[in-house]
């Protein structure tokens, strides 16, 4: 190209010989402007006509693959822009074998892939996107997952594309894990550890979490591949590895569907003609109580014969597992027992000690 039109130079405008290159760079230039110019319009259409369809993959996919296509066409521009050098001025910038090129390629289309992961992620876990939203935790960890296996899957095909022998490396692989394994089998273990979180999710990021076996208590920020991070509730972060939960128990109270109201009452035994009423009415009063779930277990009984009281117990469950708001709750139904013991006459036993003495004293105490 740059030979011919050198020659139609040379034949026409004397004066402009060997300009070849200046003219092609000029309008290889513009060619490029206008052509990134059209194709970020032809991807804003489609990109408003996509997010006019119910289907979400060609959402994620044209975000993708906007910017490294953009990337590719000034990449294009920029390599024939050094064939036209090389034709001008002799310099040899890349040879026949040299395998920058397809490189160049593949790294784009891996680098839309990983965009396209990362976006895929971000829908995945979006309510006005998805009908059933994916767990954040299981989405962001099958998402590096996936992202892991495109970086492993570039860095074969780069080597291999260089020359290197991908079969020694995944032989030296094979050979090396074992010592590998062995020396890091903590490391292991918090990552399967890590893995078996995120397949049989007890717990994901947000929840509150505690275990009886060990003092782990607090909400979890944030589960990585070797440990998790637990913000306790005064404020410190609470590192764990990963393979911990693997031989502990863990309760979830942020899975809990209410909250239990369980508490003794004691009236005086002098007051023992009124607890009939009492238990009658504080039934009553619970279920008739609309922050009360009756669907589940309400239990108002006298239990026991206390040292210096008659003790009832209320055993029932609110609709709210709010924190906060069950303590409202149980606060007011605490105050209505305390108005129905106090309407019924009765009155709240305290420990007491009586003490009897004898009417007269003893024989040989009056011989005395």
């Amino acid at each position: 190209m740059v030979e011919l039109l050198n020659q139609l130079l040379s034949q026409y405008y004397p004066e402009y010989e060997n300009s070849a290159w200046i003219i092609l760079s000029v309008v290889l230039g513009v060619s490029t402007v206008v052509v990134d110019l059209i194709v970020r319009a032809l991807l804003s259409k489609l990109q408003l006509q996509a997010e006019k369809t119910n289907t979400l993959w060609d959402d994620a996919f044209l975000t993708a693959i906007s910017t490294p296509v953009l990337f590719m066409i000034w990449l294009s521009a920029g390599y024939w822009l050094l064939q036209i050098l090389e034709q001008s001025f002799s310099i040899d910038f890349f040879n026949k074998d040299n395998p920058l090129p397809k490189v160049t390629f593949i790294v784009l289309i891996s680098w839309a892939c990983l965009r396209f992961l990362k976006r895929l992620e971000q829908i995945l876990v979006m309510p006005g996107k998805i009908n059933k939203p994916m767990d954040p935790t299981t989405a962001g960890a099958l998402s590096r997952l996936a992202r892991l296996i495109v970086v492993v899957i570039l860095i074969l095909i780069v080597m291999q594309s260089y020359g290197y022998s991908i079969s020694g490396i995944l032989a030296f692989g094979g050979i090396g894990g074992i010592a590998v394994g062995f020396a890091a089998k903590d490391l292991l273990a918090n990552f399967f550890g890590g893995l078996m979180i995120y397949l049989d999710r007890p717990f994901k990021v947000g929840d509150w979490i505690r275990s009886p076996d060990k003092q782990i208590e607090g909400t979890v920020e944030d589960i990585g591949w070797r440990q998790t991070r637990i913000r306790t509730f005064d404020k410190r972060p609470l590192y764990v590895p990963n393979s911990t939960f693997a031989s502990i128990s863990v309760e979830n109270p942020s899975r809990m569907t209410n909250r239990r109201i369980y508490e003794y009452i004691g009236v005086r035994y002098d007051d023992a003609a009124q607890v009939t009423a009492i238990v009658d009415s504080v039934k009553r009063m619970l279920a008739e109580h609309p922050e009360i779930d009756h669907n589940n277990t309400l239990i108002v009984n006298l239990d026991r014969f206390g040292p210096s009281s008659l003790d009832f117990f209320i055993y029932t469950f609110t609709k709210t597992t709010d924190w906060i708001r069950f303590h409202e709750i149980k606060q007011d139904v605490m105050m209505q027992i305390i108005q129905i013991i106090e309407e019924q006459g009765a009155e709240f036993a305290f420990p007491t000690t009586t003490v009897h003495l004898a009417s007269e004293a003893p024989e040989g105490l009056l011989q005395n």
